[in-house]
């Protein structure tokens, strides 16, 4: 077990410093801006949707490296994908953000188990979850992108 968090840390280290798809799209692209104002996160998103798919994807921002990782991990995970899929991964991923706050829950229903295998380096960012304050660190790029898709009505 302590092999596999080592894994997932040098993932996390490696997207932070050197992010996946940094940078700014040029207009026709759509942007959007997601902020954090407890501790200062900032992600500026650029988004080309066409024909309902992710075509391009650039990210732009700065924060801390738990924020600035998952940005680069969304960015890589979206691009090429349809909407649809591009939002059931939204879906998947802020399920494995809140896994322990919905079995904390007096809800009948146990949450569906996530396969992290299919996720990919996305579950390097499981961790997350066992503090609680870096949650909405791990969760501002995916909830950015949710915005910009539902502005575009994509």
């Amino acid at each position: 077990m302590a092999d596999l968090e080592e894994l997932y840390r040098e993932i996390i280290l490696d997207h932070y410093r050197s992010p996946r798809n940094r940078g700014e799209l040029p207009p026709p692209a759509h942007r959007v801006e997601g902020f954090n104002p407890l501790c200062g996160d900032e992600i500026v998103l650029s988004l080309l949707v066409e024909d309902d798919v992710v075509a391009d994807v650039k990210i732009a921002g700065s924060g801390c490296s738990i924020s600035q990782s998952s940005a680069s991990l969304m960015s890589a995970a979206v691009k090429g994908k349809s909407v649809a899929e591009a939002r059931k991964l939204v879906a998947t991923f802020k399920q494995m953000m809140s896994i322990h706050e919905a079995t904390l829950d007096d809800a009948t229903e146990e949450p569906e188990p996530i396969n992290l295998r299919a996720l990919g380096e996305l579950a390097a960012l499981q961790g997350v979850v066992k503090f609680p304050v870096r949650i909405k660190c791990a969760t501002l790029s995916w909830n950015t992108l949710t915005q910009g898709l539902d502005e575009l009505g994509a």
